[in-house]
């Protein structure tokens, strides 16, 4: 027969066990598309280091722009599989070094602690550098020819008019998407 304390120890291990349950499953995203190229792992990575690269602000950042997206179908479609193969491999050892330093998927990790992780892979000395590179890479090609990074993000005119060299950036407020 329990006694009160055997109980009250018990509901609080019940308690923790199911509050750590719905924490983790809240932190772990769930996608809003089905990957192709990707694993749904390397699709998660993707999709929080690409939002780590252009994030929303007074912009949409790179989930709202479909950039996970765009590189899933460019692994898919158009880049080499020498390319495929770095990125990939890429994604996997980002994600195994996530686990290594914070016991948790790179994609589960505090904004700070993901920033770290590819601070460290943005150094020039970085065995990571290539890969990295050609995350970044991939992220502003699939930003800034999406929709909302070629409207919002900069400006953009279907039908541009005379040409005018050397205006003052003042004049036009930010780059232009034609």
């Amino acid at each position: 027969m329990l006694n009160r304390r055997q109980t009250f120890a018990g509901f609080a291990l019940t308690f923790t066990a199911v509050s750590f349950g719905l924490t983790t499953a809240a932190r772990a995203q769930s996608l809003a598309w089905a990957p192709t190229a990707l694993t749904p792992a390397q699709a998660r990575t993707v999709d929080a280091v690409a939002e780590l690269i252009v994030p929303a602000t007074d912009t949409p950042g790179a989930r709202a722009a479909g950039v996970p997206q765009f590189i899933d179908r460019a692994l898919g479609s158009w880049c080499d599989p020498t390319q495929a193969k770095l990125l990939r491999d890429g994604l996997d050892g980002l994600d195994a070094d996530a686990r290594a330093a914070h016991a948790a998927a790179f994609a589960d990790l505090t904004a700070a602690q993901q920033t770290a992780l590819l601070t460290r892979y943005d150094d020039v000395r970085a065995p990571q550098r290539r890969f990295f590179a050609l995350l970044k890479e991939l992220t502003t090609i699939g930003y800034f020819t999406s929709k909302p990074g070629a409207t919002v993000a900069l400006r953009y005119d279907p039908v541009p008019g005379a040409y005018r060299g050397c205006v003052p950036m003042k004049e036009i407020g930010r780059a232009w998407a034609t």
